[in-house]
């Protein structure tokens, strides 16, 4: 398909007279504006910043040892990796992970994968929103509790990477063609994000995000580990509420009395509970008050939106559909070598397999169960998901 662009970004010069005003303005900025040494965005700017140091990774470094609690996490040099690289000449260790994962192809996929629903309406969470929604929790307390809210930032982005399509149910589908079972989590960080060689830390954090998993080796895998939690809960709550699935009235009385019966109010007691407790604590958790409400809440969403009988056909319908396909890649390696993987005489074709397939959005499985196991399209998933948050 070739990307149709507007009007005026067709236009390259102004003084074309076929040109429509608004084209004509947009071809006038082509080559930025004013002349000589600086050019401007603007042709009346007026961002003038005054004389500057500029702030090196290594001062930048230095300041964060100052401002940080003492257990945070110190970026330093180019950080700890399976891959010694050396230093950037601005960026902390943590900011190239965090710039590695945003502009690599899982997280962009995540757009294309299930939070709760199955091609969500405009309104409704993608494994995209929930990641940037983690991360903007993770980061509010991080920064109140002084820790490094840059390796916060990296890990919450980073933790659902290796999620599969059609969201959870897509483990217990493709666990069967797994050692030990497939884990998002340990996916994410050894297989999926492998190739950008991050930093131990932020790939720890990744890999132990779930509550099921040992604790993440620093203060802001912890606090990812409750963001994680506290966003889905309250998003998927809210999407359940705006699909009609169920009411806001619904809610267990200690979750509502506590915490408010919408999303923003739930975010802002559930976020200063944390920071309170962290910081009077010494340890990243919550008071007791505040994770009764917080476990009610968990098991209200398990009950009426995650497990309720139609969740259950689509992962059933989900199991059969990943399997299928795994089962149709491995049969011939030529397959996958035709999707633009590298397959040779070395390769693990039943990993390889699980890894394209994992990869998919929930589209392109879509699009590939139409194209080779004649499926039907109304037998594919559609709807809601299980969830089996761990």
């Amino acid at each position: 398909m070739v990307a149709q662009r507007p009007d005026p970004e067709h236009a390259t010069d102004a003084s074309d007279p076929d040109l429509t005003p608004r084209a004509r303005q947009w071809a006038a900025t082509m080559e930025a504006h004013g002349a000589g040494a600086v050019r401007h965005a603007h042709a009346d700017t007026h961002a003038h910043v005054g004389a500057i140091e500029i702030a090196t990774r290594d001062i930048r470094e230095a300041r964060e040892d100052e401002q940080l609690a003492p257990g945070a996490t110190r970026s330093a040099g180019g950080g700890r990796r399976a891959e010694e690289e050396e230093p950037d000449p601005w960026r902390t260790c943590f900011e190239r992970d965090r710039d590695r994962i945003v502009h690599g192809t899982a997280f962009r996929r995540l757009a294309g994968k299930t939070q709760v629903f199955v091609f969500p309406d405009d309104h409704q969470r993608t494994r995209l929103t929930h990641a940037l929604e983690v991360a903007q929790v993770a980061m509010s307390v991080a920064r109140a509790c002084r820790l490094n809210v840059v390796l916060a930032e990296a890990i919450a982005l980073g933790h659902d990477c290796g999620h599969g399509p059609f969201g959870h149910a897509s483990e217990d589908a493709l666990a069967p063609f797994v050692d030990g079972g497939y884990d998002h989590a340990t996916w994410g960080a050894d297989v999926v994000l492998q190739p950008l060689n991050l930093c131990a830390e932020t790939l720890d954090g990744i890999r132990n995000h779930s509550w099921s998993r040992p604790a993440p080796s620093t203060p802001e895998g912890e606090v990812v580990s409750w963001a994680d939690r506290i966003a889905y809960l309250c998003h998927d709550f809210e999407d359940a509420v705006l699909a009609g699935v169920v009411s806001a009235d619904d809610l267990p009385a200690v979750v509502a009395e506590r915490c408010g019966r919408d999303r923003r109010q739930q975010l802002h007691t559930f976020i200063q509970a944390l920071v309170r407790t962290t910081a009077s604590s010494g340890t990243v958790g919550m008071d007791d008050e505040h994770a009764e409400a917080l476990t009610a809440f968990r098991t209200f969403n398990y009950e009426r939106i995650y497990l309720r009988e139609e969740s259950r056909r689509q992962a059933q319908v989900v199991d059969r559909l990943l399997g299928a396909l795994v089962d149709w890649y491995r049969a011939d390696p030529g397959r996958l070598a035709a999707e633009g993987r590298t397959v040779d005489d070395d390769t693990d074709v039943v990993r390889e397999a699980v890894a394209f397939v994992g990869g998919m959005t929930d589209r392109f499985a879509h699009e590939r169960a139409l194209a080779h196991l004649g499926w039907d399209a109304d037998d594919l998933p559609i709807g809601l998901e299980t969830a089996t948050h761990p």
